[in-house]
């Protein structure tokens, strides 16, 4: 299936300070250089932030990483749950339509999609609250028909019932995941045949449709406020993320930095020496430092910076002030960067600098 950026973009994407703050412990997961490795849980919580995969956030990623852009947009249009067009508000409708859900009424439940929603697939109904698809085996086919909608699968299904489902989420409600023919699992239609004993000890759902149902976020997009653990890695567990950001995005950028800075026992903060416009020769490409891409570039050149030997004299108290002031933090000591520009502005060349020059880095 050919997969292409949808026609209509938005102007722009940024995470929202609970999914950066996510995003950037997400990235210290993987050994320094190896950022890249990053790239399908960010790319998925850009989605669940939008609904669907846009090119200003597929751009915004890469920026983060450190990778060309078509890299991050062979991943998003290589994987069918990144999704590259507009989705319902409410849900995306994934309909198994692989052997088994086939023989057992799978296109009945296209039929319901194409009366319910819209006639084709990736079309956005008219109240703009579902979409749906056709895809391929999705592993439950003791349960067939069945559809992924949101985190969990909607299983047994007839036509009668899935159109019951589509009205009750479009009223705001969240229908109980699972079988919904009675069924507790994927037990046979005629009941248990052994291990009969077991039958007292049962939660009321089987154990994914207990968690589904006591989360009750079947259908709820991730927003950054579910707390989760950010670091444990690092010794940094629990915490409520979405708090910690906004409080510092509503202070002043150079005074954000300071409290940091103090808490950890690091430097203060020092804004570097900038400049208003690059000298004479003309600005350095700063984009053969490792990890600077073009956006990541325009902003140093707004925050005053554009020349390698700039960067090669920071000190550890104005990285602190840059840091903040960039979109990740900690890239400057990972990537290496003041290292990189002391050699480029002594008139050397990086690795790295070679294939930017030859074209190998886009």
């Amino acid at each position: 299936m050919l997969r292409r950026l949808h026609h209509e973009q938005p102007e722009s994407f940024a995470f929202t300070p609970a999914n950066q703050a996510w995003a950037e412990a997400q990235i210290t997961k993987y050994p320094e250089g190896r950022q890249a490795s990053a790239v399908i849980p960010l790319l998925w919580r850009a989605q669940e932030q939008e609904g669907w995969l846009t090119r200003p956030a597929i751009e915004y990623v890469a920026d983060m990483l450190g990778m060309a852009n078509i890299r991050v947009f062979e991943v998003a249009s290589f994987y069918f749950m990144f999704q590259l067009q507009p989705v319902g508000s409410v849900a995306h409708i994934q309909i198994c339509g692989t052997t088994s859900c086939m023989i057992c009424g799978a296109e009945d439940l296209i039929a319901v999609c194409r009366e319910k929603i819209a006639d084709k697939p990736h079309v956005v109904s008219a109240d703009g609250k579902f979409s749906w698809e056709e895809v391929e085996c999705l592993g439950s086919c003791t349960n067939a028909p069945m559809a992924q909608i949101g985190k969990d699968y909607y299983e047994d299904l007839t036509a009668e019932s899935f159109a019951r489902l589509i009205d009750e989420m479009a009223a705001g409600n969240v229908p109980v995941p699972g079988p919904q023919n009675g069924r507790y699992g994927a037990e046979p239609l005629s009941g248990l045949t052994s291990l009969t004993e077991y039958e007292s000890g049962k939660t009321q759902y089987n154990a994914s449709v207990q968690l589904a149902t006591d989360i009750g976020d079947t259908i709820k997009r991730i927003d950054g406020t579910e707390v989760p653990l950010l670091t444990p890695w690092q010794g940094k567990t629990g915490g409520k993320p979405a708090a910690k950001p906004a409080r510092k995005a509503a202070a002043p950028k150079a005074k954000s930095a300071a409290k940091p800075a103090a808490a950890e026992g690091g430097a203060a903060s020092k804004k570097p020496r900038t400049l208003k416009a690059p000298r004479k020769a003309g600005a350095d490409d700063l984009k053969q430092l490792k990890g600077v891409g073009p956006k990541l570039e325009q902003t140093l050149n707004e925050l005053g910076f554009w020349h390698f030997d700039q960067i090669a004299k920071w000190t550890e108290a104005e990285v602190a002030w840059v840091d903040d002031n960039l979109s990740f933090k900690g890239r400057i000591q990972r990537d290496g960067w003041i290292e990189q520009a002391r050699v480029l502005a002594e008139g050397g060349e990086t690795a790295f600098a070679k294939k930017v020059k030859k074209g190998d880095v886009y």
